[in-house]
């Protein structure tokens, strides 16, 4: 594919941030780091859509929290048709790794994983999907 070029301006600021997400991300230039990000949010794009897709909702909580789990798991046991598969990691006597692998129409894994980051106590959380039709 040929490469086109164009100009881009932005605010000092906000060329700041770009050069960090450069130099943190490991991208050549800062080209490579606009491409991704065009990239990434026209996958996003058609995550909204009515495609069929694959992934998985990767969460850390605190794990002595037994709130969090009974919350997670109250949550899965509703979506159960989306969710393939799920498993726990405890990567310290406080933290767990919760990863559910899941199929689905892209909108209503957006809203399951949605519900799932949103659980306070949540430290992190995201949703990583392909398409799969």
């Amino acid at each position: 594919m040929s490469l086109k070029r164009f100009g881009v301006s932005l605010e000092s600021e906000l060329l700041e941030s770009l050069d960090s997400y450069v130099k943190a991300n490991g991208f050549t230039n800062r080209s490579q780091a606009i491409r991704f990000l065009v990239e990434k949010n026209i996958a996003e794009q058609k995550w909204q859509c009515n495609h069929v897709v694959a992934g998985a909702v990767i969460i850390m909580y605190d794990q002595t929290r037994k709130d969090i789990a009974t919350k997670i798991a109250d949550i899965q046991q509703t979506h159960q048709k989306l969710i393939l598969s799920s498993t726990q990691y405890y990567i310290n006597r406080n933290f767990c790794l919760h990863i559910a692998m899941v199929m689905g129409m892209a909108y209503r894994l957006t809203e399951l994983a949605d519900m799932l980051v949103s659980i306070k106590g949540i430290k992190h959380g995201k949703l990583v999907m392909s398409r799969a039709d």
